[in-house]
């Protein structure tokens, strides 16, 4: 008879006999990196040469359509029915990595090939987001291979542009809505509250990017002769930004400071506990908005950061004072802040303050919205159930991540609730030379989302 247990033991055996590590070699080794233009033939070749044939052996039909946006990489939609009544579940990832930066990796480490080295999977992609999907996808063949079928309507989206923003990705699902609809969508991206700890996330803080720049003239003067004659606009700039935040980071801007920090929120991180993992920052308990818990800050609160800041020449420093000064800026906000007027409040609120000639520029990135699920949603409710059944213990839950995700593509265009199951941790070195999973993480990732997809197909109904 197939039991969940069993299901639960192919799992394991699928990690420690190889079969998921040779799955994620495949995948690693393929340079998806959708920043570089020449990396079109390998993005194609990640969904239709690799994804799209091994979910035909789980019994899926696939199919690989062109981006709407000329320039991007395409999508693959697989589906698997199995019956007219049963819940459909959305599974998504991204097969895109960013650049390899391959001379910056340790000796003995490559970006396109997995070394492992204690519990560590080194390659691009391990952890963002290669190894995640390959987690969920090996966890729907253990489901498979135990009990012959899933018990409920299976639609996985991989796209291959979410590096570079996701362009396309809203117009392609509009565009698909009826291919992709599902009662949830359960996924995987971003890392756990804490390595050993288990942890839930619905929804994701939204991100916004913006440059400050403030030119006062052409050409730089000498620092002797006009020192203290004329204004300085790296000095004037950095007073603009400390009107933004002050001195522990803290907003300023009215406009930007959540009303949405309510007690269910603030309930469901009160167990919410942040740790980075070896290697990993510590938390700067001075730092961020003094009212607010850790947890608070970065998964119910806005943060405003300087990503860059220029002046001058810093490669090359000459004794005049610069005509221009220039700063990358990102506000990453939750639910509650409209993105639409984020930028028109910063910009009454430099007037306000005297900072008039400080321009407020857009950044061509894609804006990120913020997204959230009530802890107390029933699929919420249903995962954390299934995940602590597994582990045998609590998993963290928490309403949204303090990253970003293209997550209201499936909220609001698609609309479903949504359930996302990292597998990663915050010192993998996502985006950086070294990047890593973590084996005993990815183990465990197996296991819980073998009993989530389990669990799914044995009530066979949306949970209520």
């Amino acid at each position: 008879m197939a039991t969940r247990e069993a299901a639960i033991a192919r799992a394991e055996t699928y990690f420690d006999e190889g079969g998921f590590l040779a799955d994620l070699q495949r995948r690693v080794a393929i340079p998806t990196t959708s920043q570089e233009a020449d990396s079109m033939p390998a993005l194609r070749e990640y969904v239709q040469g690799e994804i799209g044939p091994s979910l035909s052996k789980l019994g899926y039909q696939w199919q690989v359509f062109d981006n709407p946006r000329p320039k991007y990489g395409p999508f693959l939609i697989a589906r698997r029915i199995e019956g007219d009544g049963l819940p459909t579940v959305l599974t998504y990832g991204h097969g895109d990595v960013i650049r390899g930066q391959d001379e910056q990796w340790r000796e003995g480490l490559s970006p396109w090939k997995i070394v492992r080295e204690g519990d560590r999977l080194y390659g691009r992609g391990t952890a963002d987001n290669k190894g995640q999907h390959t987690i969920n996808f090996g966890a729907l063949q253990c489901v498979l291979k135990e009990g012959g079928a899933l018990g409920f309507n299976s639609v996985i989206l991989v796209e291959t542009g979410e590096e570079t923003g996701s362009p396309g990705l809203e117009e392609f699902c509009r565009e698909h809505r009826d291919e992709l609809k599902a009662d949830v969508l359960i996924a995987s991206d971003g890392p756990r509250l804490q390595p050993g700890r288990p942890t839930i996330f619905g929804g994701t803080r939204g991100a916004l990017n913006f440059d400050l720049r403030l030119k006062y003239r052409e050409g730089g003067h000498h620092s002797g002769n006009w020192g203290g004659l004329i204004a300085n606009p790296g000095i004037v700039l950095a007073h603009a930004i400390a009107c933004i935040a002050d001195e522990r980071g803290q907003i300023r801007v009215p406009q930007w400071r959540p009303t949405t920090l309510t007690p269910a929120v603030r309930a469901a991180l009160a167990d919410a506990h942040i740790e980075a993992g070896e290697d990993g920052p510590q938390v700067d308990e001075n730092w961020g908005e003094a009212s607010l818990t850790p947890a608070e800050r970065v998964f119910g609160w806005n943060s405003f950061e300087v990503l860059a800041f220029r002046t001058g020449n810093p490669d090359r420093p000459v004794n005049a004072i610069p005509p221009m000064a220039t700063a990358h800026c990102q506000l990453r906000f939750v639910v509650g802040t409209e993105p639409s007027g984020i930028l028109p409040a910063l910009r009454r609120h430099l007037d306000k303050h005297g900072f008039q000639a400080v321009e407020v520029i857009p950044a061509k990135e894609v804006v990120m919205k913020a997204t959230r699920l009530d802890p107390e949603n029933p699929w919420a409710k249903f995962a954390a159930a299934s995940l602590e059944r597994t582990a045998g213990r609590r998993p963290a839950i928490l309403p949204n991540l303090g990253g970003s995700l293209p997550n209201d593509v499936f909220t609001d265009t698609i609309g479903m609730p949504t359930v996302w199951v990292p597998h990663s941790y915050a010192a993998c070195s996502q985006h950086a030379p070294n990047e890593h999973l973590l084996a005993s993480v990815a183990r465990e990732g197996l296991r819980i989302m073998t009993g989530i997809f389990w669990d799914v197909g044995e009530k066979a109904q949306a949970p209520t």
